[in-house]
């Protein structure tokens, strides 16, 4: 698999590492020659010097054959540009950009870029994991708008139906283990103390269970 990745900071030479090491063709592209110093000594993949934006930059990296590209320079207008780009002109076949700046993620969304928030996604995991009740991220959708929680059942909820924990607010069942077996639940399965319960929620509905869960005492 041939891969480009645009910006070598430390979440691109991270990336670019994680790639290369899968086994797979990386290319990386970088304006400053000092940012290839925070690849891997083991990297060996190909490092090209200059601005992504220049004529043939794109081409000299093989953008006419690569299979994916991720764009996580600092600058959210050249990775919209190049994402936009590669998965117009050329067409890569899979496309990724880093959204830097929180503000400008109406950016990537009005050129329909799809765009990771590397902020956003990480302020929700630690709001998450100060709310109190234990739940345990195990999917991210998008920037997060829709996860997968897996929940582990206290004595507090034993007998509760997984209808009262889900109770519409934003969220969907999607598999209950009980003793090392996995289910698939209805609204009326009755839960018991160490189910692990997956739940498929928006941030808003997961802090409604969040809030039911806290307020419930006993059966």
């Amino acid at each position: 698999m041939r891969v480009i990745v645009v910006g070598c900071g430390r979440v691109g030479a991270q990336l670019a590492n994680r790639l290369f090491q899968k086994g797979m063709q990386v290319t990386v592209i970088d304006e400053s020659k000092t940012a290839f110093d925070n690849l891997d000594p083991n990297f060996r993949g190909r490092t090209l010097e200059g601005d992504v934006l220049a004529q043939d930059m794109l081409r000299r990296a093989g953008i006419e054959r690569a299979d994916s590209l991720a764009a996580v320079t600092s600058s959210d207008t050249v990775n919209v540009c190049v994402a936009h780009i590669a998965t117009t002109i050329y067409p890569v076949p899979y496309v990724v950009a880093r959204n830097y700046d929180p503000r400008y993620r109406s950016l990537f969304e009005s050129f329909g870029v799809t765009a990771l928030s590397t902020s956003d996604w990480g302020a929700q995991r630690m709001e998450e994991m100060m709310a109190g009740v234990a739940l345990k991220t195990v999917f991210s959708a998008g920037n997060g708008e829709v996860e997968i929680y897996e929940l582990s059942i206290p004595e507090s909820w034993a007998g509760h139906r997984v209808g009262e924990l889900v109770n519409d607010c934003g969220c969907m069942p999607v598999a209950v283990t009980r003793a090392g077996k996995a289910m698939l639940p209805d609204h009326d399965m009755a839960l018991q103390v160490g189910d692990l319960v997956h739940i498929s929620a928006t941030f808003e509905g997961i802090e409604a269970i969040r809030r039911q869960m806290s307020g419930v005492k006993g059966s």
